[in-house]
């Protein structure tokens, strides 16, 4: 169920009833930026809204990463205002468009996905339309199909999970495209997700749409100008005024990890023609008052922070559950950086602060530190992180940044610093209702930093992740000192373990742990189960984990032990030195020295050494048993996350390592200094534009970004790798030396400012005389030559086994393990999973041919086996079914049965993976209680960590 948005608050700044205990004296508290405002109602109505999904709506756009982002609204043809009888969108509304009314929205998208890009009122007749008011979704998805859907879209694309849990998210997707001298849309979806959107929250599923502005297939490059002139037509339509101006928000998001495109827009809904829309939060509001209800973004000062700011509200969140009226927000100064005369830094005429994007809480997050301390010793004790990823929209601010636990402050408490607010209360729309919410950044999108499991009532985070070398990790190393024989060591022990995972049972969990998340952990629940190595599937699986260890290991992605990844924030307690760190991981502080990195750093001096030192009383006063962190001091003249990439304290992810072998022999080098200053460009404040001009600004920014990349960071890294190789391989002369290492000193510069210039704006140029001509064959260019450093060696052996395996590859043949096969079911069970697996086939093949990216394909595939699933289970999974587990168990068997005996004339255990994906829970769960007897239940992330910490020894 989509989380409520709370309550807005009255913000209480200094209140009487709410003192700062003893202690925090050195919290300053200053005037607050984040004004009062008035109340609104705890939940915002989002109703199933009804749309003309034919006319493009307002783009919505903004990278999830840290390019800017644009955003825009949905007006769509009807949209939702008050129920007006002289609805201007009504009124011009076709009998066609009109009689979808009484359909509901998704009933509507699917007739307008089937339609592809034919005019419903060429092809459907009012009294068609109302025939199919009465049907199930499933009924009607098929009546559709036979009369119209086969005739526009392959049967890949027809919709899935027509059945899913209606509390999970639903992303509706739009492809546009230019189809010679037209413009052509394409729905898709609902694609299922887990997580929401601070935009889904506020304004409902049902009116978001993720939309791909597709490039034009042609042999030769399209011009620029050809995609403004035909996208920015689409763009006008939509922001056409008349009556109210149908606009919401611009961003442009880039987002790699998605199936639509490197840049993604979001539609949001603004206004609906039909009368049986409920009231809705957006109607009646221009675009600049839509945008206004989630930040005040009307005060940024650039069309890039514009743009940056505002891809705030589109990280994957979980909202907190606390009623932000009962919450008491303080602004408190930020940590100023003093020289030894305790006078305060200054670069550029700013003052440089060591608390940047890091703040302090107590009680509002998702787990109670109260408790944890009042029972040590409990088996159920919650442990929290140190320090969680944060978001704040409040009264029209944004905040971002990290929040501490400290036990000192009043509960249901947040200190938040001022740079953490990314966007400010305007004082003229103090009145002006906004949604407030707190949120933190949620665990599924943390995965590639933490594994564990999370709830929206209890965080916990198991362990992070297993950690891995990078090339420029190894080659900083290496100029540090480290020797190249411990990264061939590292080397041979991750090309063994890959190797022995299809065959040694302790290998094998291993390598399953490493990618649970491909796979919802099925290889590793198999191997617990006791189902043997030599299982089919499970053989077909551990290969081609192994396959993607070695090209990881190709790469220089090697495993390293005792290093780990820690959220970065600062000291509570101001004791530290400006050498010193305070390192909590599992079992608590760890004293002793550390390597302390920040990737993608490049700077010689990015790796620091800093001496992990324990606080007294840490955890009795201030965090509690949270663990997982990195505490930086605030002493000293720069703030040591700014002297390893630039880093700072918002959710920034910090490798620390405790290894006594990279401790031994890595020396420090000077930490950065940046020597090249950006050269501001002009660039338009959204202040100065009327709506109607920063909508098209807007737009254009975004398909700038859409289709003329920068390609600055990659070149600035690519030619320092190059150079850095030949600085660890070639005998070089001083003077040789010393003018490559000033090449790639100008590089790094380069590259970090590269790195900021989504948000700042600044346009970077990488100069001819700092590229390189030719590249080290390990990676991949041509004009290449054969490096011997230590990363063309590494790729050479990992080369070389790859070699040797593809020439003796035998196929992995399929043999029926006989207790899946001796379960009889009912005849009729038999026949109807026969049915439904000749269906998949028949869709999974239509998918395999169709022409779609490897991501949107992915994606479809899990919507069919979640489709299958809860055909079996009635229930997402088989931990939730209602059904007899006897009934559940005969239907699994029926479907290995099936499949494997299919599987079996091709001899082709890839083929098997259906009746795993499918009843992979329920046979793992038969086979142990039909093979092991007794069994016990057991946490998959402690066995990950009891197998990580054996491989240790």
């Amino acid at each position: 169920m989509a989380p409520a948005v709370p309550n807005d608050v009255m913000m209480q700044v200094g209140s009487p009833c709410r003192c700062m205990p003893s202690g925090l004296q050195n919290y300053i508290e200053i005037d607050s930026p984040i004004q009062p405002m008035i109340s609104t109602p705890r939940r915002v109505s989002t109703p199933s809204s009804i749309q003309d999904i034919s006319r493009l709506i307002e783009n919505m756009a903004g990278p999830s990463v840290s390019p800017p982002s644009p955003i825009t609204a949905m007006p769509q043809n009807p949209t939702t205002t008050c129920h007006t009888t002289d609805n201007a969108l009504r009124e011009a509304a076709s009998p066609q468009m009109l009689a979808l009314e009484e359909l509901g929205f998704r009933k509507i998208f699917m007739v307008f996905a089937y339609l592809a890009s034919e005019k419903i009122e060429n092809v459907l007749s009012v009294d068609y339309i109302r025939s199919l008011k009465f049907l199930s979704m499933a009924q009607f998805e098929s009546q559709i199909w036979r009369t119209f859907g086969h005739k526009y879209i392959a049967a890949s694309d027809r919709a899935k999970n027509l059945d899913s849990d209606p509390g999970m998210t639903k992303v509706y997707h739009c492809n546009v495209a230019i189809r010679g001298d037209t413009v052509v849309k394409i729905f898709k979806g609902p694609y299922i997700e887990n997580t929401r959107t601070h935009l889904q929250k506020v304004v409902g599923d049902d009116n978001v749409l993720v939309v791909k502005f597709m490039g034009k297939l042609s042999d030769t490059k399209t011009d620029f100008s050809t995609y403004c002139e035909h996208y920015h037509k689409v763009a006008e339509d939509v922001y056409k005024d008349g009556g109210k101006e149908e606009k919401l928000k611009q961003e442009k998001i880039e987002d790699k990890n998605k199936c639509t495109s490197p840049v993604r827009c979001y539609f949001v809904r603004t206004e609906s023609g039909w009368n049986m829309d409920e009231p809705y939060i957006l109607s009646g509001r221009t675009v600049g008052q839509a945008r206004e209800l989630f930040m005040h973004i009307s005060s940024a000062p650039t069309l890039a922070k514009y743009m940056a700011r505002f891809a705030l509200m589109l990280s994957k969140t979980i909202t907190l559950d606390a009623d932000l009226s009962a919450v008491y927000v303080r602004w408190i100064k930020d940590k100023p950086c003093m020289d030894r005369h305790g006078n305060v830094v200054h670069k550029d005429q700013e003052p440089l602060i060591h608390t940047d994007g890091t703040g302090l809480r107590r009680g509002i997050a998702t787990c109670d530190e109260s408790e944890t301390v009042m029972r040590p010793n409990s088996l159920k004790r919650h442990r929290s992180l140190t320090a969680e990823h944060f978001r704040l929209f409040y009264n029209g601010s944004a905040v971002k940044g990290t929040v501490l636990v400290d036990r000192r402050l009043p509960p249901a408490t947040i200190l938040i610093r001022p740079s953490m607010v990314k966007i400010e209360t305007h004082p003229e729309l103090s009145g002006v209702r906004s949604v407030n919410s707190s949120e933190i950044v949620s665990a599924r999108n943390a995965k590639k930093i933490l594994s564990g499991v999370q709830s929206v009532n209890s965080f916990e985070i198991v362990s992070t992740r297993r950690t891995l070398t990078s090339r420029f990790l190894i080659t900083l190393l290496c100029y540090g000192g480290v020797p190249e024989e411990y990264f061939l060591e590292l080397l041979q022990s991750a090309i063994e373990g890959a190797e022995n995972a299809c065959y040694e049972y302790e290998d094998a969990l291993r390598i399953a742990f490493s990618y649970a998340d491909m796979e919802d952990s099925m290889s590793a629940r198999m191997i617990l189960s006791g189902i043997p190595l030599e299982e089919s599937y499970l053989q077909h699986r551990l290969d081609f984990m192994a396959q993607q260890e070695r090209k990881g290991i190709k790469q220089g992605k090697i495993p390293i032990d005792e290093c780990y990844y820690l959220m970065g924030t600062t000291d509570p307690t101001g004791t530290l030195r400006p050498n010193e760190v305070c390192v909590i991981l599992e079992n608590g502080q760890f004293s002793g020295d550390v390597l302390v990195y920040k990737h993608p750093g490049l700077h010689f001096g990015d790796i620091h050494v800093l001496k992990a030192t324990y606080i007294r009383d840490l955890e009795k006063e201030y965090v509690g048993y949270a663990k997982y962190a990195i505490l930086f001091p605030i002493s000293g003249p720069r703030s040591l996350a700014d002297e390893m990439a630039n880093s700072d304290f918002d959710g920034d992810i910090y490798w620390v390592s405790k290894n006594p072998k990279l401790l031994e022999h890595f020396k420090p080098s000077e930490p950065c200094v940046q020597a090249i200053k950006p050269k501001k460009t002009k660039q338009k404040k959204p202040q100065d534009c009327n709506e109607s001009k920063l909508e098209r600004l807007l737009f254009h920014e975004f398909l700038k970004t859409r289709f003329t990349p920068s390609f600055a960071l990659g070149t600035a890294a690519d030619s320092w790798l190059a150079y850095m190789d030949r600085l660890l391989t070639d005998s070089l002369d001083e003077i040789e030396k010393k003018l490559i290492e000033e090449k790639m000193l100008k590089l790094v510069d380069l590259y970090y400012l590269a790195l900021d210039a989504p948000k700042t704006g600044n346009k970077v140029n990488i100069p001819s005389d700092l590229m390189v001509k030719q590249y080290p064959h390990f990676m991949g260019r041509s004009f290449s030559y054969h490096s011997s450093s230590i990363l063309g060696q590494i790729y050479d052996k990992a080369e070389d086994v790859e070699s040797l395996r593809s020439c003796n590859v035998q196929s992995i043949g399929v043999s029926l393990l006989p207790c899946f096969m001796e379960r009889e079911a009912p005849p009729a069970a038999r026949h109807l999973w026969q049915h439904r697996y000749e269906e998949y086939l028949t869709d999974s093949t239509m998918l395999y041919r169709a022409m779609v990216d490897k991501e949107e394909r992915n994606m479809k595939f899990q919507e069919l086996y979640e489709k299958y699933k809860h055909m079996l289970y009635d229930a997402s999974e088989f931990e939730q079914t209602q059904r007899d587990p006897d009934d559940v168990f005969s239907e699994a068997c029926v479907i290995y049965q099936i499949v494997y005996e299919k599987a079996r004339w091709s001899n082709d255990a890839s083929r098997c993976g259906f009746a795993w994906k499918v009843a992979g829970r329920a046979l793992c769960h038969f086979y142990a209680l039909k093979n092991e007897g007794d069994t016990a239940l057991c946490s998959l992330p402690l066995l990950r960590k009891i197998i990580k910490k054996d491989h240790r020894r």
